[in-house]
């Protein structure tokens, strides 16, 4: 017995056997498929995921016309008539992941940045929502000291914190944000970028909230690049600001919650963004990271 024959029909409709279609493990809103050596084929897992795919049949699109190496759609169709779901067919592409690829160089980073900032000068696709991340974290902070996840000295601490990055922080006109830009969603082949994949998260919202799902020791590499090719050029120590400012934001948010065993992302235990941050800053960072928390502790 072939191992998919619920796929047998729309296989055949690109002329794959069945017996060259493979699932790919990992996807947490797609089921997803190789269906031979070119073509890649993703499936909602419910229905609830079923208009993240339908965003992405615009916003990719917008990042290939803005310049960003992303796999071309094929084919997107929601009539059913092949299979009992919306499905998209894209451009395979052939590397790995960082998660299980090994660490890539510096000038790899560079190229994660010059990418970003040709999405960000992209045009808004219809379907990408409006995200500002969550909004101010500072009642979160009071909410959780309250609660007694922080004590009263660390959550007077942190909004200290807070205050000094709003300072730092200038307005950020909304751009075409991935949304979801992580170890998971970056091929590599080489040591070089092969594309960005994974479209269901995106959105149009401050730059700085695309930089939440690196490790910080990523976006201090990534950063030159995306100034370089054009991003952010007017906001100084801000990108720096902001990208802490989400990090801190999103790792107190997440203390509460439970811990997803299994998960590839590394964000998905509670601590991990917190931790992530201390790691960072006891690297000894460059310039101008350390002097983001030390005036907020005057």
């Amino acid at each position: 017995m072939t191992p998919h024959p619920e796929l047998e029909p729309l296989a055949a409709s690109f002329g794959v056997p069945v017996e060259a279609v493979h699932e790919v493990p990992g996807g947490v809103a797609n089921r997803a498929y190789a269906l031979g050596d070119d073509l890649f084929l993703r499936i909602p897992r419910s229905a609830a995921f079923e208009q993240d795919l339908l965003k992405e049949s615009t916003v990719i699109p917008a990042a290939i016309a803005a310049g960003v190496r992303t796999p071309a759609i094929i084919e997107f169709d929601t009539t059913r008539t092949l299979i009992d779901k919306p499905y998209m067919v894209l451009e395979r592409v052939h590397g790995t992941d960082l998660v299980d690829g090994e660490t890539p160089p510096r000038e790899f980073w560079q190229e994660v940045g010059g990418q970003l900032a040709l999405l960000h000068q992209a045009e808004r696709p219809m379907g990408a929502p409006d995200d500002d991340g969550g909004g101010d974290p500072r009642p979160t902070v009071d909410s959780l000291a309250a609660q007694g996840y922080l004590d009263v000295g660390i959550a007077a601490w942190l909004l200290g914190v807070f205050d000094h990055l709003a300072t730092l922080i200038p307005e950020q006109k909304p751009v075409l944000l991935h949304g979801d830009l992580a170890q998971q969603n970056l091929m590599t082949h080489d040591g070089r970028l092969r594309a960005i994949i994974d479209w269901g998260d995106a959105a149009w919202g401050p730059p700085g909230m695309e930089f939440a799902k690196l490790t910080l020791e990523q976006v201090a590499a990534t950063l030159p690049g995306y100034r370089a090719a054009g991003g952010g050029t007017d906001q100084a120590e801000g990108l720096e600001a902001s990208a802490l400012w989400f990090h801190l934001s999103w790792g107190i948010s997440g203390l509460p919650k439970q811990p997803q065993p299994g998960r590839r992302h590394w964000t998905a235990p509670p601590a991990s963004r917190l931790l992530g941050v201390l790691r960072f800053y006891a690297s000894s960072p460059p310039d101008p990271w350390p002097t983001l928390i030390k005036k907020a502790q005057h």
